[in-house]
Order: C-alpha cells, then structure tokens, then sequence
C-alpha cells in the first residue's frame, strides 16, 4: 500500500502565497508523474499541475505565470508554491501520484490520491 499525505493548507489573503507539500510512503519502486489537482464546491476536479520523474511540468492556464511545481525524487515528495493567489484559487488541493510497484518480476502502476488540503483566498 502506499499513503500520500499532504500539509500546507490554509487561509490566505488575496495577493499572498501557500506552499503545498505531498509525501509518498509505502511499497514504492518508483514514481513517474505527480501533480496536483483541485476541487472547489460545485465544480469539477481539475488538473492544476503536473511533474514528471524527468521534471517536466505541465500547468493549467489559469495559474501558470503564479504556481511552481517541484519534486524531490528522493524523498517521493512533490511540492506547489502558488504565489499572487486569488479568491478563485479557493479549493480542495489533492496530491496525486502514479507509483510503480513491483511483485515478483512485474512492475505495476498504480494512481494514487492523498486526502485533500483545504486552501481558501479570502480577505
């Protein structure tokens, strides 16, 4: 089994910055892609970015120019630092991870989903 858990949530001003943090445990191999999705009330979970094990990113248009992702493959860790936040970014942040496991001789990927951090831009 594997466990994502995430840290970093909050609430913050407009115009302010959060930094979210994802920690993958378990029966890990290794990690291709790690990204980070959110969810606000009333709407569908969408893609807010995206890294491979290479590093490269991938980011929605609306916060592109605002959040950085990172990883530490070592650590299995993924982090977003989202800077100029607005009321628009409110949302469930998930951390998501597609880990690769191995039993026997076989490698499976599994998809992965930490519990959700709350992050709310209000003033």
């Amino acid at each position: 089994q594997v466990q994502l858990v995430e840290s970093g949530g909050g609430l913050v001003q407009p115009g302010g910055s959060l930094r979210l943090s994802c920690a993958a445990s378990g029966s890990i191999f290794s990690i291709n892609a790690m990204g980070w999705y959110r969810q606000a009330p009333g709407k569908e979970r969408e893609l807010v970015a995206a890294i491979t094990s290479g590093g490269s990113t991938n980011y929605a248009d609306s916060v592109k120019g605002r959040f950085t992702i990172s990883r530490d493959n070592a650590k299995n860790m993924v982090t977003l630092q989202m800077n100029s936040l607005k009321p628009e970014d409110t949302a469930v942040y998930y951390c998501n991870a597609m880990v690769v496991t191995t039993l026997g001789l076989n490698q499976y990927e599994y998809d992965y989903w930490g519990q959700g951090t709350q992050v709310t831009v209000s003033s």
